[in-house]
């Protein structure tokens, strides 16, 4: 019943009963503030009842304070709910600028990768490129020369003479005497060459020709004049030297020449019967001790051990001598030989004819020369060697192209 008249109140009444309703909680705020009075005793069921009953009215203000709080929750979850999303959002928004971050410098990453692999692409193709063309500039060259020597080479079977050959031949002896010549210093042997080289080129009797061969007998007389040194017979000599060292036979102890003793006779006056008495004692030990003086140093005779080192420095000095022959060392040969004479002198007896003979020839061959001044070049040589180029220079043609026909 009270339900029901609640409802149908006007809007004064409501406004009077919030008034009465604000008085009524300050009122029961007031009571709860102020000290609890000592219980009472309960009252009678009737009249609880009809104390009840006028506080039914009390209800709506509690229904409006629970709307009210209702509302604050609802506006604090909306407000919440607001800032969990704009949260969300915001760190959404953030992974995404991360990510896109990321996703730039990956893709400058892989420009740059591919910029570098273009890069090296490129000179990777460009070596390629330059190796082409260098082993093709190569094939070219050589296929270049090939070709110039089939030219010369048919030029030479299609228009040499037969006498040409005499002409090769030539220049193949003039060459094998500058060999002979330079490296094994053998003028007898280059000479010889020279003059075969010569006798080929008179046979092709031609008069452009003459150049050469005056070049050749200039040649010619030049190692003619070149003083010619028997090297192999004075190794030969030497080495019979060698061989006869150790039946050399030494000296003897050198020593001095004694002083020359008085002799002393007995007189025949009986005035020197003193004198003749002591000559008579002095004649009669001599025949038992022999007193000799000496005036000088005394060399001794040569142990065999420095026998043998005797005779291995005299080999030795004549080994080093037939060196110098090969060699053409003039001043060490004849050093050489004039230690080896000096030690024979030294050592070796000199009465023995042997000894007389190894100095001797010692003395032979150290006056011996075995330089010789070699001329520095042929000049036939380059002559002929021109000659046969110009004329086979004459005999090529070259190849007949488009741009230039033959």
């Amino acid at each position: 019943m009270t339900d029901k008249k609640t409802n149908n109140e006007n809007p004064a009444d409501k406004q009077q009963s919030a008034a009465n309703n604000t008085n009524k909680q300050g009122q029961a705020s007031a009571k709860a503030q102020a000290p609890k009075p000592a219980p009472e005793k309960k009252p009678a069921p009737e009249k609880q009842e009809k104390a009840a009953q006028p506080a039914a009215p009390a209800s709506q203000p509690s229904e409006k304070q629970g709307g009210s709080k209702t509302g604050a929750i609802a506006i604090a979850l909306v407000i919440a709910l607001g800032a969990g999303l704009y949260y969300h959002g915001h760190q959404q928004t953030l992974a995404q600028n991360n990510q896109m971050t990321a996703l730039k410098q990956e893709i400058s990453q892989l420009q740059s990768q591919l910029q570098s692999s273009l890069k090296t692409s490129q000179q990777e193709t460009l070596s390629q490129v330059n190796s082409s063309l260098q082993r093709t500039e190569t094939s070219i060259e050589q296929q270049d020369k090939s070709i110039t020597g089939l030219q010369m080479a048919l030029a030479e079977m299609k228009g040499r003479r037969p006498n040409d050959w005499l002409l090769a031949e030539a220049d193949y002896l003039v060459k094998m005497a500058g060999r002979k010549l330079w490296l094994e210093h053998d003028t007898v042997s280059a000479t010889i060459l020279l003059e075969s080289a010569d006798h080929r080129i008179a046979e092709l009797n031609d008069p452009s020709l003459t150049p050469i061969r005056q070049a050749m007998h200039t040649d010619i007389t030049a190692l003619k004049g070149v003083a010619r040194v028997d090297r192999d017979g004075l190794v030969l000599r030497l080495t019979s030297l060698q061989e006869e060292i150790g039946k050399l036979p030494l000296a003897n102890a050198i020593l001095p020449e004694a002083e020359a003793v008085e002799s002393t006779e007995v007189s025949a006056s009986v005035d020197d019967w003193k004198q003749n008495l002591k000559t008579s004692l002095k004649n009669f030990s001599d025949h038992f001790i022999t007193y000799r003086q000496r005036d000088g140093s005394v060399i001794p005779l040569l142990t065999p051990k420095q026998d043998f080192y005797l005779q291995e420095n005299i080999k030795s000095k004549l080994e080093t001598a037939i060196k110098s022959v090969y060699r053409e060392q003039g001043e060490l040969y004849t050093t050489s030989l004039a230690m080896a004479k000096d030690w024979a002198e030294q050592f070796y007896n000199m009465e023995d004819p042997a000894v007389q003979s190894f100095i001797s020839t010692l003395e032979a061959l150290g006056q011996e020369n075995i330089e010789a001044d070699y001329p520095s070049k042929l000049q036939s040589q380059a002559l002929i060697t021109d000659t046969i180029s110009e004329r086979l220079r004459q005999q090529v043609k070259p190849l007949s192209t488009e741009e230039n026909p033959a």
